[in-house]
């Protein structure tokens, strides 16, 4: 959910219609640099969410600190321009308050977010679910609230010392918003992401 107002910020350049179309399976998209990407109509909206999937070397303690911990958080997307941790406790729970910059003469968007996470014992794969927060900040005057959205990360180790890293995702950008160039650029969110926690977790 982060990083898709560098999309939006594109987006928000035209505005038309796109009539409502009922839900889809999970549609191949193309493979790019060992991502292989996917979209899907969710039911009852016109916008796509987004699967991207990889499987990278890396320690699954640092991909996880760099998907699951508001401290590692800088590489989220120059268009956030503010973070608050409502909550965090460690392994288990994050709530976070984000506000996006739109540039003008477009609305600044915010949104309220809580995130789950969780680990199969039986499997040891991690999931990092994040969900809308409603109730606990009261809307402010000059911004959007984004009230419609989702996102998950699975970290799943393999057998083979990799891990099979999946990211998936939807968000309705609320206000006047292209769903057809939506839907074209969609993809970029799980394309950018994948490629940065591969990056960082590669890191020494």
């Amino acid at each position: 959910m982060q990083t898709f107002f560098r999309s939006f910020i594109t987006i928000l350049l035209l505005l038309t219609g796109t009539p409502f179309l009922p839900a889809q399976s999970w549609k191949f998209i193309k493979e790019k640099d060992g991502i292989r990407l996917y979209t899907k109509l969710e039911k009852g909206g016109p916008f796509k969410s987004f699967r991207g999937e990889t499987d990278i070397s890396a320690d699954i303690e640092k991909v996880s600190a760099l998907i699951g911990n508001p401290v590692n958080s800088d590489w989220w997307g120059d268009d956030v321009s503010d973070i608050s941790v409502l909550l965090f406790k460690k392994n288990r729970n994050i709530r976070y308050y984000f506000i996006y910059h739109v540039p003008w003469p477009f609305t600044d968007r915010d949104l309220v977010a809580n995130v789950e996470i969780n680990e199969d014992p039986a499997t040891s794969a991690r999931t990092v679910f994040s969900t809308p927060l409603p109730g606990v900040i009261p809307e402010k005057k000059g911004l959007i609230r984004v009230t419609d959205f989702w996102q998950k990360w699975t970290i799943q180790p393999l057998s083979n010392g990799m891990i099979h890293l999946v990211l998936e995702g939807y968000i309705n950008p609320a206000g006047s918003v292209p769903a057809w160039l939506y839907n074209i650029v969609v993809i970029d969110t799980p394309l950018r992401l994948l490629h940065e926690v591969e990056r960082r977790a590669g890191e020494k």
